[in-house]
């Protein structure tokens, strides 16, 4: 039989969690007073507008014209020509016979009984409800 012994280090985190718990509803609350507390609105700073800065506008320098170097034609180098090679005559393997497989005869599968007819049954009616008229005469 097995035995399942509760240890004994357990029973005070269980009481600190419980603690925990009973103490994390009251922050609720008060952060839920801290939300439906409506403050003043208090008038925004008008600071003076300070004047835009102007930049000096930098010199204009000339682009060096860059030389035109030339290309030097490589010379054409000639393609290599390679020497055929023989084609190797291989031997003509020899011709077997195709062995003949015995036709198999298919069984005939048996017909199955066709499925009995029921007859076609009427679609119930759902009952109409009659209607009451909400004027008092």
């Amino acid at each position: 039989m097995a035995n399942h012994i509760f240890p004994l280090f357990i029973s005070p985190l269980i009481v600190i969690m419980s603690m925990s718990l009973i103490i994390s509803q009251t922050i609720l609350v008060e952060a839920r007073q801290l939300l439906e507390v409506t403050l003043p609105e208090l008038p925004k700073p008008e600071f003076p507008e300070l004047p835009k800065p102007e930049l000096p506008k930098l010199p204009e320098f000339p682009m060096p014209e860059l030389p035109k170097f030339e290309i030097p034609k490589l010379p054409e180098l000639p393609k290599p020509e390679f020497p055929e090679l023989p084609k190797p005559e291989l031997p003509k393997l020899p011709e077997f016979p195709k062995p003949e497989l015995p036709k198999f005869e298919i069984p005939k599968l048996p017909e199955l009984p066709s499925f009995p007819h029921f007859p076609d049954l009427t679609k119930p009616t759902v009952p109409t409800i009659p209607s009451h008229s909400t004027t008092s005469p």
